[in-house]
């Protein structure tokens, strides 16, 4: 299976654009930071998101701020504006998990979201249901395995006591 996760500093501001087809992509840089022995050096990964989530998270997704990110990812060769062969490390993003940690301070920060209305009934919920803050299946799902697991674990434990 081809998937990686990378966590580090966005590079540069998200970039917007749609395909000739029509179709919507977000650009970035992502900065990893590695240290070996005494030494630091960085990864830079060329990030893209397809679809309407890139496009509501781009707002986010600005110099400095840490993010980590995790899909497939390839070696893209190119021609550098020097005339010599390169490659550039490239993930489609699958899943994202904004962490803050923007350094610049003067960056316009995003409006808060409106506080929920009391009791509202459950077509009211679904109605008021907002995809512009991600939630990472990611994490969801492996503490769902880990719950279920512990409990038929403990079920099989008092079966044999």
């Amino acid at each position: 299976m081809n998937n990686a996760t990378f966590t580090g500093r966005i590079g540069r501001d998200a970039e917007s654009r749609a395909t000739p087809s029509g179709k919507q992509v977000v650009n970035f840089s992502l900065a990893v930071d590695e240290r070996r022995g005494g030494e630091k050096s960085t990864l830079w990964v060329s990030c893209g998101m397809w679809g309407e989530r890139g496009q509501k998270l781009a707002q986010y997704l600005t110099k400095g701020a840490v993010v980590s990110v995790s899909g497939p990812v390839k070696v893209e060769s190119y021609t550098a504006k020097s005339g010599e062969a390169a490659s550039k490390l490239c993930c489609m993003v699958n899943d994202i998990s904004l962490h803050g940690g923007n350094r610049d301070e003067g960056q316009p920060k995003p409006a808060p979201r409106a506080a929920p209305r009391a009791t509202p009934s459950a077509a009211q919920q679904e109605d008021e249901f907002n995809d512009d803050i991600p939630f990472t299946w990611a994490y969801a799902i492996p503490v769902a395995g880990l719950l279920a697991g512990a409990m038929y674990a403990q079920d099989v434990l008092q079966m044999w006591a």
